[in-house]
């Protein structure tokens, strides 16, 4: 025989109810933990910047000074449902999106050269 009759006597008698239950909750406890932990540090901030960046958005007026996620930086001309009208230099106007808002400077950073 491989198994030697000491290994035999010494393995642990399958317990009915109770007793597993318990242990498989404990070995479940890291798992909750990581997961608790996890939420705190990556998800609970993300949701916060998203909430605070469709405020801004939603905040957004003709005048505002903005940059875009690509790098456009131009003042609001015209505000609709989706889209903003940028003037990016004098007599030059484009339309972007409303999500590519990345930041509003404060009033008086860009400089007209009028």
């Amino acid at each position: 025989m491989l198994i030697s009759s000491a290994f035999a006597q010494t393995a642990p008698a399958a317990t009915a109810g109770g007793g597993n239950l318990m242990s498989s909750l404990t070995g479940m406890m890291p798992l909750v933990l990581m997961f608790v932990v996890l939420y705190f540090i990556m998800i609970r901030p993300q949701m916060k910047r998203q909430k605070e960046h469709r405020a801004m958005i939603d905040a957004l007026a003709k005048g505002d000074e903005v940059v875009t996620s690509g790098g456009l930086v131009g003042k609001v001309t015209r505000v609709s449902e989706g889209f903003l009208h940028l003037e990016v230099a004098s007599g030059v106007e484009v339309q972007v999106q409303r999500s590519a808002v990345a930041q509003v400077l404060p009033k008086g950073t860009l400089s007209t050269g009028k």
